[in-house]
């Protein structure tokens, strides 16, 4: 498992080929193996954080001689905290089950002719990500776990910091009888040009970042893309919502980590408990995060700006928070199906009712109830990590762990079996049996 082209010394269509003559080794590849790498590379970048964050220190010093936008920059730092984050999450990739070669169906034909569904990898994942160095090894170890081989692009921000994570991560490899090429690296835009347009060695392509990124790669591939534009993301606060709580989700939900795509983008009150949770709310936010309200709102936050049309399809990533006050749930679900990116959304209420249509109508990948919408997480979730959150609805959605970096394929043992058997004037019936199976050779 070496970086291959951290210096941009092989073309692209090279790097596919070897990606995916790697990726057909590891689907034959033991999961103690597998997990064994991974744990090494946590130990590993355990005891090199003083160069990793010396590293990411240079890049910082050059984004903002550049000036990198503020949300960037906090995307783009790696401190101790981040890294013991991200060691925390190998070793509960490591610990996670074996998600390749799990049998999801075993049917009796006929006598002694049995099919299986049994998932596996899906080949090669290619993964364009910006500012976020901390990105490649979630990515790279949800990949090395679901024996996919990996192509990694990061943002030229996070050059360095990328750099000596991939050396890091070549460092351990050569330990492991691996395929040398199960993660690569690439560097230039125009290497990500050429991965693009390579359908016939790149099987899924997973863009992190902005909607510019996102919709370039949906934009100029035939290759099917997993991935989210933007994180538009509501709470609403019901009518029989308990108040004190509801103010410490939404500080949650907007202040805690406001740089990032489950951040609160949007807050949805019910006109009933305007009048007491507002003033709540603007106390505790105090001069923290810039709020922008409809003209009823203003009426408990005079200090609020007027909120345009253009604020509610917004993704700020900074700390600022568009308020507006409905009259019914419905209005709430209705102006979150509308303006949301079907990321993530809450409602705070006391009301079951409520709140199971509400979860049940809100259109997004992850819905919560009494919750901060930073919970949508794949590491929160229990996935160890993720490699993106998907806001589609086909193969996987939310916070893509192992299991939507797997496929499956349908397995058929027989002992000379023939078609013609089941055809004609008397043809031989099928007994299609359960057989509560797992498929083994």
């Amino acid at each position: 498992m070496i970086f291959l082209n951290v210096n941009g010394n092989l073309e692209p269509l090279e790097i596919a080929k070897r990606a995916r003559a790697a990726g057909l080794k590891m689907s034959n590849s033991s999961v103690e193996t597998r997990n064994g790498i991974i744990l090494a590379i946590a130990e590993e970048l355990n005891r090199s954080r003083r160069s990793v964050i010396d590293a990411n220190d240079k890049d910082l010093a050059e984004a903002a001689k550049e000036g990198l936008a503020s949300p960037s920059m906090k995307r783009l730092k790696l401190d101790d905290s981040k890294l013991n984050e991200m060691i925390r999450g190998l070793n509960h990739i490591a610990g996670l089950g074996d998600p390749i070669n799990k049998t999801l169906l075993s049917v009796e034909m006929d006598q002694g002719l049995e099919l299986y569904k049994v998932t596996c990898p899906i080949g090669v994942v290619a993964a364009i990500f910006e500012s976020r160095p901390d990105a490649l090894i979630q990515i790279s170890g949800l990949c090395l776990k679901s024996a996919n081989a990996v192509i990694l692009k990061g943002g030229a921000e996070a050059k360095r910091t990328n750099l000596e994570l991939a050396e890091l991560e070549r460092r351990v490899s050569g330990k492991f009888d691996f395929p040398i090429d199960a993660i690569q690296l690439i560097e230039s835009r125009e290497d990500v040009e050429k991965l693009l347009k390579l359908d016939e060695f790149v099987d899924l392509l997973l863009p992190r970042g902005s909607s510019k990124l996102v919709n370039y790669v949906r934009e100029n591939s035939h290759i099917p893309v997993l991935g989210h534009a933007e994180g538009i993301c509501h709470e609403y606060v019901d009518a029989s919502a308990d108040l004190n709580m509801a103010v410490e989700i939404c500080y949650d939900a907007k202040v805690q980590h406001p740089a990032v795509c489950n951040a609160m983008n949007t807050l949805l009150v019910h006109e009933s408990v305007a009048d007491s949770f507002l003033p709540k709310l603007s106390t505790r936010f105090a001069k923290s995060v810039e709020l922008r309200a409809d003209e009823r709102a203003r009426k408990w936050i005079p200090e609020a700006k007027f909120v345009t049309e253009m604020d509610w399809s917004t993704e700020y990533l900074s700390l600022v928070l568009a308020i507006r006050i409905v009259n019914t749930p419905s209005e709430a679900i209705d102006h979150i199906n509308r303006y949301g990116t079907h990321h993530t959304d809450g409602i705070i209420t006391d009301d079951s009712e409520v709140a199971r249509r509400f979860l049940r109508e809100v259109n997004s990948a992850v819905v919560l109830h009494n919750a901060s919408t930073r919970f949508s997480d794949g590491y929160r979730f229990g996935f160890g990590a993720e490699v993106g959150i998907s806001t589609g609805k086909v193969h996987a959605r939310g916070p893509v762990g192992l299991d939507g970096l797997v496929t499956h394929k349908y397995i058929v043992a027989g002992h000379g079996h023939l078609v013609a058997s089941y055809v004609g004037k008397n043809p031989r019936p099928f007994t299609h049996t359960n057989l509560n199976k797992t498929w083994n050779i």
